[in-house]
């Protein structure tokens, strides 16, 4: 069995290598007539070439070219309205000759629409009434009887990732915008979300001035529920924290006496800290090599302008 499966992943891998090689000016041409479209890229192909299709399209459209897939057999049915005048059409077919794929070709020329195929068979009625027709031809399936598509889906994936790739460096398309189109996943999250979007500030944030006593310090702690309290001078200037752990260790070695100390007397002076503008996952990271559960977002006049917690990132799915 390992023997089999070795042997189709060595072909498929020839077959997207050898396809490498082939690479001419026609993939130059192709990705112009992405980039220079004034509408959408629009995915057609029958069968296992639709359901590539898909997967190119939605790549595309996360990569910053809007598209969409056509089912060939829906858009002689009336789909073919959802094409306009502008886009660019990229066709999938190995043999060329797809029935359903070859009725649509009229159509979309009396729309003046440029058609890219990616064709295994560069004779085909599809790649001569392409604009640009693309080889992805293969000599062999990895199918042991040669008939279900294997190294021919995978190479035609291949070519359409790699349309998507050099359209995306052509645009300047930056991981920002990445995550405009992924605002739901975890990735997105990392790639937006900033500690100012998170943290705890103005009446949330726990304050207390350096000479408050600490048995006021504890009501503090107690109401904001963050575990911690930020201690400020007289002019406002953030000067340190006093955490659950700064309490009890305080406890042990003062007693009872603790509580008639000042917060500035027991505040951890020069604590971990972050600016508002920081990304969420940067918070993250720091909080993970020091160990510790929470920051302090400080704006550059020293001031503390809030409170970012282990729990605001998890709640987040930054974690």
């Amino acid at each position: 069995m390992l023997e089999q499966a070795k042997r189709v992943l060595k072909i498929e891998a020839e077959a997207i290598s050898k396809m490498a090689d082939r690479l001419n000016s026609n993939f130059d041409e192709a990705v112009n007539l992405i980039l220079n479209c004034q509408g959408r890229t629009i995915i057609t192909g029958m069968g296992k070439s639709g359901l590539i299709g898909k997967k190119i399209s939605a790549t595309l459209a996360s990569t910053g070219t809007p598209s969409l897939f056509l089912h060939p057999a829906e858009g002689s049915h009336g789909d073919l309205g959802m094409v306009a005048r502008g886009d660019v059409a990229i066709v999938l077919s190995n043999s060329g000759e797809t029935e359903e794929v070859i009725k649509l070709l009229p159509v979309l020329r009396r729309m003046s629409i440029k058609i890219i195929s990616l064709v295994g068979n560069m004779d085909s009625t599809l790649a001569m009434h392409s604009d640009v027709a693309l080889d992805v031809s293969v000599s062999e399936e990895a199918c042991p009887l040669g008939l279900a598509p294997t190294a021919s889906t995978t190479v035609v994936l291949a070519m359409g990732d790699a349309l998507a790739m050099v359209v995306l460096n052509r645009r300047g398309f930056r991981r920002e915008d990445f995550a405009i189109f992924h605002p739901g996943g975890t990735l997105g999250k990392r790639l937006i979300l900033t500690v100012g979007d998170l943290i705890h500030s103005d009446v949330e944030m726990p304050k207390v001035e350096k000479q408050l006593p600490m048995k006021d310090v504890l009501l503090e702690i107690s109401a904001k529920r963050l575990g911690m309290t930020t201690v400020v001078d007289e002019n406002e200037c953030f000067i340190g924290v006093i955490t659950d752990g700064d309490l009890r260790r305080g406890f042990e070695r003062w007693g009872n006496d603790f509580l008639s100390l000042s917060a500035g007397e027991v505040a951890s002076p020069k604590p971990k800290t972050i600016t508002k503008d920081s990304l969420a996952a940067e918070a993250m990271a720091i909080m993970e090599k020091h160990e510790i559960t929470s920051l302090i977002a400080v704006g550059a006049d020293g001031k503390a302008e809030g409170v970012l917690h282990l729990h605001d990132l998890l709640k987040a799915g930054i974690v």
